[in-house]
Formats: C-alpha cells, structure tokens, sequence
C-alpha cells in the first residue's frame, strides 16, 4: 500500500528589483497567498500534482497583477506573445507553448500537449491548436500595459524589459522586474509536476523565445521539479532548472544543489530566481535578483520570499 505523502507547494511570480512601498508588496503578497491557500486545499483533497501546477499557474495569469496571461506586458510591435511549459515529474514529460497570442490561459495548452506526439508548439502551431480546440479569442491587454507600451515607444524602446508586477500607477525603473509566474507542488501520492507562463520580457525583437518554455526554465522529474524566472537569457545559459534537477538526480541535497547552482550564476553576473521542491518534500528557492515574490505552503503554514534578502539561496523542510 502506497504510502501518503504530505503535500507540499511553492509558487512564484516574477523577480527582479525592489517592489514599489508597501502597498506593493503587501498586495503581490495577498495575490500570492491566495493562490497558495486555494491550490494547496486541492492537493489535501487528493489532486494530483499535475493538475495542480496547472490551476496555480491558471489563476497567476487571470491576476493582472503579473505578467503571464491577462496583464502580459506588450513586444517591440505592441502586440502580446506568450509562452507556459508543463512538465510531469512522474513521466518525465515536458510540453510547452511559444508566443501563443489571443488566448486566455496558455497554460492550459501546454496542458493539452501532454498527451500528444508533438508536445512544443511554436506561434503558428499554438494558433492551429486555438482553432482545434474552439477556444473563444480573448486580448490579455490591460490598460496599464497599454500605457507602458505606448511611453517604451516614445522612447524608441530604450529600456531592456517591461516591469513585472502591475502597479496602480505606472511601472518605473525603479521597481521593473522580470516577468514569469510559476507553480511546483508535491502532492500526496509522492508526485512532481512544475508549470511556468510568462508574457516575455516585453519590448523584445519579434520571434524571441523565452525560456519558460523550455527545460531550462522549467523542469522536473521524479527527484525534483523547479520553475524560474527573470532573464530568460541568463536562466538559458545557466540551463537552470534541468541543472538543478540533474544534481538532485545525482545525490546532491535539494538545498545543496540550489546552493551551488546560484554561487555559479553569483560569479556569472546572472539576475533571476527559481523555486523547487523534492521528493522528500523539501522546498527551497533561491535568487541572484533583489527580490524574488514567491510564497509557500510547507504543511504546516503559508510564507513567502517578498522580504528575504538573501542574495543566493534558502531552503526549508
């Protein structure tokens, strides 16, 4: 007989620089309280982690607040292009989603790629998928991305990125992050499932793919199961989240193998964080970025990252 495991989760959404006042980072913090109380009550009634990971990242994108789905930030040509990536830790099974447009959750078709035998789909593939599935069009644009987009443009587009958490007033500099939400969980058959969307960097060449749709944003097997975020270009050439799974998978302590992940990316001038959980139901998350909005839920209570400052890694049990 199986035995039952306690379910555990971690989510995310986004990183980067320091969140404007209080009022920020106490309304990132109910948003992602929320989630965590709402996804982890499933776990307890026996949803399996998959299914999970899937609704958690569902219900980021219908927040505003972050930039996957509805409140995605807008490309070079002001249009929106997003990408989500689902890996089954059980199976070992990745499927994603690149640079879908007019859809409401792209989470949901990474989903629907799981038991396909084509399980990445690029822009015009996902938009041939839109179609076969008779899902109603629907713009993710909001107001206030909009209006960021139309300043960028003024500005010929001289900033790198988009800001990552949607204020009431417009995103400034000063608080600019990078975009991406994401959910892992362990639920109480023992099982691993990561799930990542983001709506880009924003302003970005059209055609750039992000790595939240690939195993270097997004990853998982049976041992562990990590999703990042921040520069995608950074997290790619770390090939983060496969690399830390690959350690685990090698003996390494979750803990240790976040450890020795981030003091590789500390020296390589890297800006991002991830989130992971093992199969012994150990959480951890780390960060090279000032601030990380990840919150938790270890079986016994909900925290969150919003007012770690530790530069590099922590764990907890």
């Amino acid at each position: 007989m199986q035995q039952i495991v306690q379910p555990k989760l971690i989510i995310h959404g986004g990183a980067g620089s320091c969140l404007k006042g209080k009022g920020g980072a106490d309304a990132v913090r109910q948003s992602l309280h929320r989630v965590v109380q709402e996804i982890y009550a499933l776990l307890l009634a026996g949803e399996n982690a998959s299914s999970a990971v899937v609704k958690g990242c569902q219900l980021l994108e219908d927040d505003p607040r972050f930039n996957a789905g509805t409140g995605s930030v807008l490309q070079s040509d002001g249009h929106i292009r997003m990408s989500a990536a689902l890996m089954d830790g059980t199976r070992q099974r990745f499927s994603g989603i690149i640079n879908v447009s007019r859809v409401k959750n792209p989470i949901l078709l990474a989903q629907t790629l799981q038991e396909g035998d084509d399980r990445v789909l690029s822009d015009y593939g996902a938009a041939e998928l839109l179609r076969e599935l008779q899902l109603p069009p629907y713009d993710p644009t909001t107001e206030l991305r909009l209006q960021e987009w139309m300043l960028e443009r003024k500005g010929d587009f001289n900033r790198a990125m988009a800001g990552v958490v949607a204020e009431r007033e417009l995103v400034t500099e000063s608080n600019a992050g990078r975009g991406t939400v994401g959910v892992v969980a362990l639920d109480s058959q023992g099982q691993l499932a990561a799930a990542t969307s983001t709506g880009g960097k924003g302003f970005e060449r059209i055609g750039r793919v992000s790595d939240s749709a690939m195993p270097a944003g997004n990853y998982a097997s049976s041992d562990a199961a990590i999703s990042c975020t921040g520069i995608g270009e950074d997290i790619i050439d770390e090939c983060l989240a496969a690399r830390i799974v690959v350690r685990v998978t090698d003996g390494l302590p979750l803990g240790q193998a976040f450890e020795r992940s981030f003091l590789e990316a500390h020296r390589n001038q890297r800006d991002f964080g991830a989130i992971g959980i093992d199969a012994h139901g150990t959480i951890a998350w780390g960060k090279t970025s000032e601030v990380l909005l990840a919150a938790y839920h270890n079986g016994q209570t909900i925290a969150d990252t919003l007012n770690a400052d530790l530069g590099m890694q922590t764990a907890v049990g």
